[in-house]
């Protein structure tokens, strides 16, 4: 949708409400540009695959985490590499699936006549033909008894494989393919630490501490160590007394202490990667609202398998990722002298 028609619309759209299946207004979704696309199955049902392996196995190892694709889940690979051969000018270059969903990167080489969104309407068509060929007994919006029989056990079948829609992100900047790359080869070993430990992975919406209220993911029970102590560097010290206070917050973990930080300013962020490598506990504070599905990021996922990290999130989940202004930092570091009793 253009900005034009988005202008347009917008006045009869009623409340905006988070979304990670929203487009991006003002992109046209036919020029020649790299995707990251997430689909998930209808009902989360886990068709596509059986997750196996070891969290603790190292990479590359026959234990290391993946997941084995079912007969449905083949069926989908099959039909996610054969997209080119109805859009030529989309090329895969990834496919990660997993028992619930999956992940994908497309590659638009030039520009198209159809919107990206046709492409993969026709990619879920072609899994609904595998899914209903596989499933016999499973009608559209089928809730019968005989369909039932044919799932995984405690599974609701309907017609179709996949929710309606998809998340997308759009190629930004230099370095970001490699991480996608990354992100996907990781997930079966994110999914296999979030199942050892599934504590420390679920979001909590109603946390309140003093005045304020969060949504949380890791052990909640670092807010009840008697000693917290607050992270807060200003933004003009230099590379030495950033040194300095890196050494000063970690001799206080080392005593016992929980350090509490939202990281703002690179004396914060310093401190947190210090933390972080050397396995100490921490509180989080981000700007950045979860929703049901949301996880901790790759870079903090060892720490909260560990028991040895919160994240707080104060103010709720946004589809785009707003600029940190100068208000939400001072109320941030109000918040965090608040968990710490100051």
């Amino acid at each position: 949708m253009d900005q034009e028609t988005f202008a347009k619309h917008k006045p009869f759209a009623g409340e905006k409400k988070p979304s990670m299946l929203r487009r991006r207004v003002g992109h046209d979704y036919e020029s020649r540009r790299i995707y990251l696309i997430t689909m998930t199955v209808e009902g989360r049902l886990p068709l596509l695959g059986t997750l196996v392996g070891s969290a603790d196995a190292p990479d590359g190892s026959p234990d290391a985490p993946k997941v084995e694709p079912s007969l449905l889940g083949e069926e989908v690979q099959r039909c996610w590499q054969s997209i080119p051969n109805y859009y030529p000018e989309v090329q895969p270059m990834a496919l990660q699936l997993m028992p619930d969903h999956l992940h994908g990167i497309l590659f638009v080489t030039h520009q198209m006549e159809q919107h990206l969104g046709m492409v993969l309407k026709g990619f879920k068509a072609g899994c609904n033909k595998a899914y209903r060929r596989l499933f016999p007994q499973v009608p559209l919006c089928s809730n019968t008894v005989a369909a039932k029989e044919t799932l995984p056990k405690g599974t609701t079948p309907t017609g179709f494989l996949f929710s309606r829609n998809y998340n997308d992100h759009i190629l930004e900047g230099a370095g970001e393919l490699d991480r996608w790359f990354q992100y996907l080869h990781e997930n079966p070993r994110r999914l296999a630490v979030r199942r050892g430990h599934p504590e420390y992975f679920r979001v909590r919406f109603d946390l309140t501490i003093g005045s304020q209220t969060y949504a949380a993911i890791g052990n909640r029970f670092l807010l009840q160590h008697p000693e917290k102590v607050q992270v807060q560097c200003s933004r003009s010290l230099t590379e030495e007394q950033v040194t300095e206070t890196v050494e000063r917050m970690l001799a206080k973990a080392r005593s016992g202490a929980i350090l509490v930080s939202p990281a703002i300013s690179k004396g914060e962020q310093a401190v947190m990667r210090a933390v972080l490598d050397a396995r100490l506990p921490l509180i989080f504070l981000t700007p950045w609202g979860f929703n049901e599905f949301s996880r901790p990021g790759h870079q903090f996922y060892e720490a909260c398998a560990e028991g040895r990290f919160l994240i707080l999130a104060p103010w709720p989940h946004e589809n785009q990722r707003l600029p940190l202004t100068r208000q939400m930092c001072l109320a941030l570091n109000s918040m965090t002298a608040e968990i710490c009793g100051r």
